[in-house]
């Protein structure tokens, strides 16, 4: 095969080289356990939704017997042949009787997880402020220039949301100071909207006030099911330079799943009375985007004699 023949191949080559957006998604699962891994018609829309992801990071996952989790992974490799999926799932968190886990399940071909641990709550000036602690995760990313990112879930009690919001930022210094990164992905349901955080108040947390911090899923967007509520209780915050670079414009956004799978509210809420919330981020790097690989071809098409 002559060079002539070798240079459509490398146009393709370029075009692939840039990559499909990575996207990272969050999502209360609403009491999820046995109860509901052992119905097909629930499954069913679970998978779709986590088929979406290349991270899907669970909460409110009450699988105390540690079998659900298991379960929704085997659904989800014979539904999305994509894979293989594989979890990483902390321990049961929370106070008295109420328990839950945070579950990551990640597309194990498209990243690789490099740590993880639960975070020690005892910050002398706020000791125990949060009801169900943080479990902090690093991932690898596709991409050459944000090769990882940790991701930190946070469900936040709703009577404490103020203080365990604010309190993110003192995980954030941990995680810098542990793992000497700046590219952070906060996720989850904040419970950060209807009442539970005062509007007066957003001035005095932390991790809306201090510099680097952004917040992709605003005030106005509906994370909720019921049709009679919009509330924006989910959200995800970025920092780190980065990171922020990485993210595609208008990516950050709760995913309607009812709409999408045509579901009624009441299907829907046999799922979840929560939308999803996720962002993708570019994994083209800093490089060429795709018009200039393109033009770069095109231009070694021509060089070469080549009819295009």
């Amino acid at each position: 095969m002559g060079p002539s023949h070798l240079l459509p191949l490398f146009l393709l080559s370029l075009l692939w080289a840039v990559g499909d957006p990575f996207r990272i998604c969050a999502f209360n699962t609403q009491r999820f356990a046995e109860g509901k891994a052992g119905k097909e018609d629930i499954m069913a829309v679970f998978v779709k939704i986590l088929s979406r992801c290349d991270i899907s990071v669970l909460q409110e996952v009450m699988d105390a017997k540690g079998k659900a989790v298991p379960a929704l992974l085997a659904a989800l490799n014979s539904f999305d042949s994509s894979g293989p999926y594989n979890y990483l799932s902390s321990p049961l968190l929370g106070r008295s009787n109420y328990q839950e886990r945070y579950v990551f399940i990640y597309r194990a071909h498209k990243t690789r997880l490099l740590d993880s641990y639960k975070y020690e709550d005892n910050h002398p000036d706020r000791p125990d402020v949060f009801a169900r602690e943080p479990f902090v995760v690093r991932f690898t990313v596709p991409s050459k220039a944000l090769p990882d990112v940790v991701l930190i879930p946070q469900h936040t009690m709703p009577s404490k949301a103020e203080s365990e919001i604010d309190a993110l930022y003192d995980v954030f210094q941990d995680v810098r100071s542990r793992w000497n990164t700046e590219d952070v992905i906060f996720l989850g349901d904040f419970n950060a909207d209807c009442g539970f955080v005062a509007k007066k108040r957003w001035g005095q947390i932390r991790l809306c006030q201090q510099p680097g911090f952004h917040w992709l899923i605003g005030d106005k967007a509906d994370t909720t099911v019921r049709e009679n509520t919009r509330c924006a209780y989910d959200r995800i915050v970025v920092h780190g330079k980065r990171c922020l670079d990485a993210v595609v414009p208008g990516s950050a956004q709760p995913f309607d799943f009812p709409k999408e799978y045509g579901l009624s509210e009441a299907e829907a809420l046999k799922v979840s009375d929560h939308y999803p919330v996720e962002v993708e981020l570019n994994t083209a790097g800093h490089g060429l985007q795709p018009a200039g690989l393109v033009l770069l071809a095109l231009v070694a098409l021509s060089g070469s004699g080549y009819s295009i």
